[in-house]
């Protein structure tokens, strides 16, 4: 089942900046051949559920062995069945609405 997957990783215990925590996560992501969103507070992933979630888990993984001592994830999840949608496809249609 392909999902769309939007996730916040929080790493605690490791001082203010996480942007290379965040960056060892991408890769992940990107080894799997995820398609992501990075934005400003979370990541878009999109991709088949198993291969999307055991990132997730190998992300969490990797952050633990990168001496993140704590590490809370916000995780929303969306799928459809009535239609094939991407992500891409999604922004597409809320621009196109929006055009004069």
């Amino acid at each position: 089942m392909n999902v769309i997957v939007d996730l916040t990783v929080s790493p605690f215990g490791v001082g203010l900046s996480v942007s290379k925590y965040i960056a060892a996560c991408h890769k992940i992501f990107d080894e799997a051949g995820l398609k992501t969103n990075l934005h400003a507070y979370g990541t878009n992933i999109e991709g088949e559920w198993d291969d999307v979630f055991a990132a997730i888990r190998k992300c969490h993984d990797t952050l633990h062995e990168m001496g993140v001592p704590r590490l809370t994830s916000s995780i929303k999840v969306g799928t459809r069945t009535d239609k094939k949608q991407t992500m891409h496809d999604k922004i597409d249609s809320v621009r196109d609405k929006r055009a004069p």
